[in-house]
């Protein structure tokens, strides 16, 4: 039999149609459900991924980067989560249809964290996570990576990776009235205000 790829998996999860507790058991794969539009976004589980041939060239890529980084695996490897993570969101924030970004770049993003795990264990001589204590790595990650199989990481993310425009508009918004200038008027209601006191 031979060992299938992500693109495929995820593939044959478009094509299954709407019975998706059908497909789940089929694939392996999980998905998250957009509501709002109707659309799925499938992903697998941090074991499923394993199982393709996308995880071996993915750990071998980390831990390319690990060998070139000048700190320990773990360090680098956490440093790296970090990075990755907020330029997702920020390239999210920026997105014109956040519905359309999640859906290219949810998997990309679970399956990268991920192989960075399993390339720190690598790195350090262990056995890549199979239960019981979260690997070092992730001490200062903010997601718990592996509940679930993967769908507490998913859907947690996906929901920031949606909210995320709306965050930074918020936040664009707040500096903007933090920015303007105070009228006079607004002054002496504050002076007269504080002389009462």
């Amino acid at each position: 039999m031979s060992i299938p790829t992500l693109a495929d998996l995820l593939a044959q999860a478009d094509a299954d149609g709407h019975d998706h507790s059908a497909t789940e058991k089929a694939t392996g794969l999980l998905h998250v459900h957009n509501h709002a539009t109707g659309g799925i976004t499938w992903f697998p589980t941090w074991k499923k991924f394993r199982e393709t041939t996308d995880w071996v060239d993915a750990v071998n890529g980390a831990g390319a980067e690990l060998a070139a980084a000048s700190a320990p695996a773990d360090q680098a490897g956490a440093a790296l989560l970090a990075s990755d993570l907020e330029t997702l969101l920020e390239r999210a924030a920026g997105a014109t249809d956040a519905g359309v970004f999640v859906q290219e770049n949810l998997t990309r993003h679970l399956t990268r964290t991920w192989a960075l795990g399993d390339a720190v264990a690598k790195a350090n001589g262990k056995d890549p996570f199979t239960g019981g204590a979260m690997p070092s790595v992730f001490a200062g990650y903010p997601y718990d990576v592996y509940a679930q199989d993967g769908g507490v990481f998913a859907t947690t993310l996906w929901n920031d990776i949606i909210d995320a425009r709306r965050n930074r508009a918020l936040a664009e918004e707040a500096a903007r009235k933090a920015l303007k200038p105070v009228s006079r008027k607004a002054m002496k209601n504050a002076a007269r205000k504080a002389a009462r006191r």
